[in-house]
């Protein structure tokens, strides 16, 4: 899978980023919400930092190069080996820089990642049907449509339902030594 010049980067999310994150986040309320919720506060950044502790979970910080600031984050969610090889993504932009093509950029580096370093075979999206520009994102990327999933995920007090998008690794693929041969 080439990848093309980017004006940004990832950062594995570490413990050092917290005050950063929560302000980001904190800026970013109204862009993120009803869609997620994110971890505001010292306390909960820590509790939430636990989720990246055993390698089937990966959080990353988009950051632009020339500044080094950060523009989103994005999540490499529930990884699963063996049959599936797949894994859910998650994704959010910080709106100070929301809306200047960084996104993209971010999410294929993070395909590009995924497909190539980890040899995952599918990564999936699940997306709040109103969610227009994370919709708009997906089929920039050339995810595919799959279908809703009824009350999927509980945010902001109820559950949620979700369109399901998801996109195979291009060919040629190399699979990751932990996919059986038969």
């Amino acid at each position: 899978m080439p990848q093309m010049p980017s004006r940004v980067e990832l950062h594995p999310l570490t413990a050092a980023d917290q005050d950063e994150f929560c302000t980001l986040v904190r800026a970013s309320a109204a862009l993120h919400r009803p869609w997620m919720r994110l971890p505001e506060t010292a306390e909960e950044f820590r509790a939430w930092m636990r989720r990246f502790e055993d390698g089937t979970n990966l959080g990353f910080l988009i950051r632009v190069r020339e500044t080094g600031a950060a523009a989103g984050t994005v999540h490499i969610n529930s990884i699963i080996r063996g049959r599936y090889q797949g894994a859910s993504l998650g994704y959010a932009a910080f709106a100070p820089s929301a809306g200047a093509g960084y996104m993209t950029e971010g999410l294929t580096a993070t395909l590009h990642h995924a497909f190539t370093d980890l040899r995952l075979h599918r990564l999936e999206a699940g997306i709040q049907p109103a969610n227009h520009a994370s919709l708009a994102l997906v089929r920039r990327l050339g995810f595919h449509y799959e279908g809703i999933s009824p009350a999927y995920l509980y945010i902001d007090g109820a559950w949620r339902d979700h369109e399901r998008w998801a996109l195979t690794a291009p060919s040629p693929y190399t699979p990751d030594p932990t996919l059986p041969e038969v």
